[in-house]
């Protein structure tokens, strides 16, 4: 059966990503977008088997490998790639479609793992087995730590900065009910707060008017006016009480009319104020003004700055070593370059940890002057 699939452009703009690794979006996403409209449109294939196929190659791929002769590594390369293509089009399907789940984005970041370690043992156990070189131990160890430390230290980065965000945001939240609580007072919340104060005063009134209204009595009428006093209080007191009530009513009513107007003009005076921007990066781009050029070019054409992350690492290592018969050297450089542009992340989120102290002193401060 036929689905209502839109074009292959509607297709891209709904499946490719806004930012991307450059392998991904020069050698991938022109075959895979195409496949994926094609898949989705003809076939009832799900993210999840399409993920299933994607390990399966890449199982394939290094049972190639582990052959270790260049024939072999061409096939495996060519091979991986095609996994590859599969990995990237389960997500794009995903999104298309509307079939992804948690439980499908667990099973691909899991089987990317089992994939990466398993090539890359069998990749180095088929040239060791080939030239019997001890190095080949030691590299097969690091692409497995290269590839487990890009991905730790990635996720830990985003948690970082997912806390760091929704700190600044609950702090601006906390920060407008503070300021609309000071604009605004509700009368019950001032007789919650203090109770008695109102009751006494009438009761002292009272307690005021019965002694004059005593002393001004004929002797004739004091034993009656003595008799009398403390019943007048209680009735004085009771009406002076009942007077308040309604003179409290009265006020809040004004304070809610006046604090529905208020709250009226307090919402349409913030949805017509402009957002207030907090820039997390700003150090960072002080320091290296060039960075937004670069990334302003490279965000015209989808590829993100960090240039070489687990995927070009992975390419490196798997595809662009096999083909040349140059493994050593390809894994060596691709090692290094992840490893560069890892501590650059690391130093910027270092900086960003620093814009962030500081935009939590000026909320501090804008409290302490708040207050004051």
């Amino acid at each position: 059966m036929r689905r209502d699939i839109p074009p292959l452009a509607e297709v891209r703009r709904i499946t490719e990503k806004k930012r991307d690794a450059w392998w991904t979006v020069l050698l991938v996403d022109p075959v895979a977008t195409p496949l994926v409209r094609l898949t989705a449109k003809y076939t009832r294939i799900t993210p999840n088997q399409i993920t299933w196929g994607a390990f399966l190659l890449g199982l394939v791929s290094a049972a190639f490998f582990a052959f270790g002769d260049w024939r072999w590594l061409i096939a495996g390369a060519f091979v991986y790639h095609l996994s590859f293509i599969l990995d990237c089009m389960d997500g794009k399907v995903a999104r298309l479609t509307g079939q992804g789940s948690v439980f499908g984005a667990w099973l691909d970041f899991v089987f990317d793992r089992i994939r990466v370690a398993v090539c890359g043992v069998a990749l180095m156990a088929g040239q060791y087995d080939r030239t019997g070189e001890t190095i080949y131990i030691w590299l097969a160890a690091a692409v497995v730590f290269l590839d487990t430390l890009r991905y730790i230290n990635g996720l830990e980065i985003f948690k970082i900065r997912h806390t760091m965000r929704k700190q600044i945001k609950a702090r601006v939240r906390a920060a407008r009910r503070a300021e609309n609580s000071a604009e605004l007072a509700f009368m019950e919340d001032l007789l919650r707060n203090n109770p008695e104060a109102d009751i006494e005063q009438d009761i002292r009134q009272a307690a005021t008017a019965t002694a004059t209204a005593t002393m001004t009595a004929t002797p004739a009428g004091v034993a009656e006016v003595t008799d009398l006093a403390p019943v007048t209080a209680a009735e004085t007191a009771q009406a002076q009480t009942q007077a308040h009530a309604q003179t409290h009513v009265q006020a809040e009513a004004e304070v809610e009319a006046g604090s529905e107007a208020e709250a009226e003009a307090g919402a349409e005076a913030q949805r017509k104020a402009p957002a207030r921007v907090i820039d997390l990066h700003q150090e960072f781009r002080h320091r290296f003004p060039v960075y937004l050029r670069a990334r302003s070019f490279f965000l015209r054409h989808r590829i993100r700055t960090h240039l070489v992350s687990g995927i070009e690492f992975q390419m490196g290592v798997f595809i662009l070593g096999p083909l040349f018969d140059s493994v050593i050297k390809a894994t060596i450089v691709s090692g290094a370059l992840l490893l560069v542009f890892e501590l650059a992340i690391i130093y910027k989120l270092l900086l960003s940890t620093r814009d962030f102290t500081r935009t939590i002193d000026s909320f501090e401060r804008e409290e302490v002057a708040t207050a004051a």
